[in-house]
């Protein structure tokens, strides 16, 4: 009965003790609180950005789809309507609806911008999805719905093709992409579908406006109550191709594709939290060491060592809550800028045309929260434990005294060792899980190596201490001796170093390596020396170059030679996005495609073709292996052989490379999306794309045709792709400008305790007659030795980690594989910056302290 007020006045004890000293030392307790704030901002905000988008774009899928209990579909080019009469007769299904859905173009002051055309049954449609009920503006025909020149956008299609909001009296037009004619539709009022640019038509004018005579993109279904879905497929005998898919289907394709991605980035984000506890270490072990004497008096007043455990555990705790709630709700507001900004996808492009809006989840706020108060408990814990070790009556005469455990030098070795162990573990659900886990035992190992690194790297300077400079400098000795005995005490020093240092060297090595890869990529696939491009990827089959006008461009002065390229996209698993097939001429696939290794040779009578590594890893479509590819909605699907691997990194989900003769056979189809020229000697690129232009209107296409073409030079593709690539790794930049900063906080922090705790020994040094000069050089030595230290260990690990990101992390992500590619020039400045920082910050904080209190200091003992 007597110990539960004790408790209850020792957990009084604790708060009054843990508050004050947060709020009496604001400065020094800012960097840790800091620390925490951009981790948990930061990891918070990637959050919500990707769930937003998602949810967003799961909504637009849900708008479009309606209520259907499930789709009939095929693949590109649709199936034959006859197929809608029999699906609509059925007794067993409530109601169909067909549709028409066509990707294309918009002109708009002169660019292009994709919209996304559905071509429905007005008096059908609606009674699955309300929001596609055509609403005519004030002033059309009430029956404009039914016309079939008549177009009604969304609100995002008017805001993104610049149409105004109050109609007026004479109806505004678009100019829709077909080939390289435009189509002109009247804007007759609108509908209240969200999401992407959407503009909805009668279905029989789109088919017969942009070439779908006859034919259907899908019929959405909804059965009768009780009827059997399995039993209805069944009766219907669906021809081949077409299938029933779940209307969420798309939804969870983008989510698949776009998982990998949003798992690295919130990894990634993560590495502040993880670079945080370091820095909440080195706060917290630098006020443990200020009040050593606290301690010990509180010790010897009755506070047991348990007690004093709490103590430093209640602080971090109270810091990260601080830090975590303000993380939050910079978290929010940085989300809600980048949904504003970026449009939810941070660069990765995964969610084109959605537009969301912020959508908060508490569950996810308080996951965070807890993350930020675990990082500082982590970082806590520690500092608590030398706290606890403390002996308080050694520590009242300034001898130390704390107890502390033992060094288990079998610690980092250890744990180096089974982070390579699982960097060699298969990913698990498609992600590299058993990498993640890798970088963080090698961090971890490499941070609790740092004593042992220390006595190494110093292990030559115990033999030297007969050298000539060496007596000739025993400042020099007493630096390096010292530096070399304290190497325990040089793991609080250096921790903070080692861990930002190799985190900012393993992003900037991935970062490089993949940018090397990447423009080496593209030295390959842009050989030309003019590049002329119809449609964007998504609006291949309704935007073409028509075979008259390739045939014009290639009698045109001035070129030399020219290939076309073909695009389609091909569904062959439905749990996955589309693959996208190339068809253009291929000589000699070793020269002409960056392949992965030498290809298989090629088999007479068979069509060959080559896949890139995403194809390869997902579909396990290796060289020497069969593919079948729906070429041709209602035929069987061909039988291709895989000759060879091909990098493209311009295409998550996977793209196969086939010769274009195979294509047109095939298919019969002979239009073309691409163009690549070379020029003949002399020839300029102006003058070729004014011959082009005077082509295209001598077919007719007239001054409007001309605008639908987009000329490109290598160079002008080369920057356009760098400069994407750079926005997709905005975030890892700022990534590493975070490491860093806090790095360089945690030296401060580190040595400013390794200094205040040393105050008697520089004034016994004082005594003994070396100046306040000396003792500050003897500090910047240390400094120096200890920093040197901590950049090689964390160059070293930082290289290892890299090796793990761009050989593990990156092909298990991304299906991408590419050579290592330091830049040694930036790895040795961040190393120089990391030395020149702790030098700098261990000669202050001797400053600080200052050798002129050196007498008071000793006097203490007297």
């Amino acid at each position: 009965m007597a110990e539960a007020p004790r408790e209850a006045s020792l957990w009084q004890h604790l708060r009054h003790l843990a508050w004050p000293e947060l709020r009496h030392q604001p400065w020094r307790n800012l960097t840790a609180l800091l620390a925490v704030v951009l981790g948990v901002a930061l990891a918070f905000s990637v959050h919500l950005i990707n769930e937003s988008a998602l949810s967003e774009f799961s909504a637009a899928v849900r708008g479009v789809n309606g209520q259907a209990d499930f789709e009939l579909r095929a693949q590109r080019e649709g199936f034959d309507e006859a197929l809608y009469d029999q699906v609509s007769h059925h007794p067993g299904i409530a109601l169909a609806s067909p549709v028409v859905d066509i990707d294309t173009l918009a002109m708009v002051d002169g660019q292009r911008v994709p919209v996304r055309v559905l071509g429905l049954d007005a008096l059908v449609a609606p009674q699955l999805n309300p929001d596609l009920l055509p609403r005519p503006d004030p002033g059309a025909d009430r029956l404009a719905l039914l016309q079939p020149d008549a177009a009604f956008p969304n609100d995002s299609a008017r805001q993104q093709l610049g149409l105004p909001g109050v109609p007026g009296d004479t109806p505004p037009t678009l100019a829709l992409q077909q080939g390289l004619e435009t189509v002109p539709l009247r804007v007759q009022g609108r509908v209240g579908l969200g999401g992407e640019p959407v503009v909805v038509m009668d279905i029989a004018g789109a088919q017969e406006r942009f070439g779908w005579l006859g034919r259907l993109s899908r019929i959405e279904v909804r059965l009768q109550p009780g009827a059997d879905r399995a039993q209805i497929l069944g009766a219907l005998a669906l021809p081949p191709g077409v299938r029933a898919v779940d209307p969420e289907e798309a939804a969870q394709r983008v989510s698949n594709l776009s998982r990998a991605y949003r798992v690295n980035l919130t990894v990634l984000a993560l590495v502040a939290l993880f670079t945080g506890s370091f820095l909440v270490f080195s706060v917290l072990s630098l006020s443990v060491a200020r009040r050593t004497a606290q301690f010990a008096l509180l010790g010897v007043l009755g506070l047991s060592a348990r007690e004093r455990l709490r103590l430093v555990l209640a602080e971090s705790a109270l810091l990260g809550l601080a830090g975590s709630l303000l993380g939050l709700g910079l978290g929010t507001a940085l989300a809600d800028a980048a949904l504003r900004l970026l449009a939810g996808d941070l660069g990765g492009g995964y969610f084109p045309g959605v537009t969301p809006t912020l959508r908060f989840s508490p569950w996810a706020a308080l996951l965070y929260g807890s993350l930020g108060v675990g990082a500082a408990l982590v970082g806590g814990w520690l500092p608590a434990r030398m706290a606890q070790g403390l002996a308080p009556a050694q520590a009242l005469k300034g001898l130390g005294g704390h107890g502390g455990d033992a060094h288990r030098p079998w610690a980092g070795p250890a744990l180096l060792g089974l982070g390579g162990l699982l960097a060699l573990s298969p990913p698990v659900g498609g992600m590299p899980l058993g990498a993640y886990l890798s970088v963080a035992c090698l961090l971890l190992g490499g941070i609790a190596c740092v004593p042992a690194g220390v006595a190494w790297l110093l292990g030559a300077a115990a033999g030297a201490r007969q050298a000539l400079w060496l007596q000739r400098h025993p400042l020099v000795l007493l630096a390096t001796a010292r530096a070399r005995h304290q190497r325990h005490t040089a793991t609080i020093a250096v921790a903070g170093v080692v861990a930002s240092l190799a985190l900012s060297v393993a992003l900037t090595v991935m970062v490089s390596s993949f940018r090397h890869a990447v423009v080496d990529w593209l030295d390959t696939v842009l050989p030309a020396d003019l590049y002329v491009r119809s449609s964007v990827s998504a609006a291949s089959d309704n935007v073409f170059l028509p075979p008259a006008l390739v045939q014009a461009v290639t009698q045109l002065p001035g070129v030399a030679r020219l290939e076309t390229q073909r695009v389609v996209h091909l569904q062959l698993d439905p749990a996955q996005p589309s693959v996208t097939l190339l068809a253009r001429p291929l000589p000699d696939p070793a020269r002409d495609l960056p392949l992965v290794a030498m290809p298989l040779p090629p088999l007479p009578g068979e069509v060959n073709v080559y896949v890139s590594e995403a194809m390869a890893s997902v579909y396990g479509a290796g060289p020497g292996t069969t593919l079948t590819l729906p070429l041709v909605p209602g035929r069987p699907p061909e039988q291709v052989q895989v000759r060879g691997v091909w990098r493209d990194y311009a295409r998550q989900s996977g793209s196969i490379m086939m010769a274009a003769a195979d294509f047109e056979r095939l298919t019969g189809d002979d239009r073309a999306n691409d163009l690549a020229l070379w020029l003949q000697p002399g020839a300029t690129a102006a003058e070729v794309q004014a011959g082009i232009r005077e082509a295209v209107r001598r077919s007719g296409g007239g001054e409007a045709a001309e605008a639908l073409l987009e000329f490109s030079s290598p160079g002008e593709i080369r920057a356009i792709s760098l400069r994407i690539f750079d926005r997709s790794f905005a975030v890892t930049y700022w990534l590493q400008a975070v490491a860093i900063a806090i790095g360089l906080f945690g030296v401060a922090a580190s040595f400013s305790a390794q200094v205040l705790a040393r105050r008697k020994e520089f004034g016994l040094l004082t005594h003994l007659g070396l100046t306040r000069r000396q003792i500050l050089a003897l500090v910047a030595g240390e400094g120096a030795v200890w920093s040197a230290t901590g950049a090689l260990l964390g160059w070293a690990l930082g290289l290892a980690v890299s090796v793990v990101l761009v050989k593990v992390v990156n092909p298990q992500s991304f299906h991408w594989t590419m050579d290592l590619a330091p830049p040694w020039p930036r790895l040795a400045l961040l190393c120089l910056m990391v030395l020149a920082a702790g030098t700098l910050t261990a000669w202050l904080s001797a400053w600080r302290v200052g050798a002129k209190d050196a007498a008071k200091s000793v006097k203490e003992d007297w």
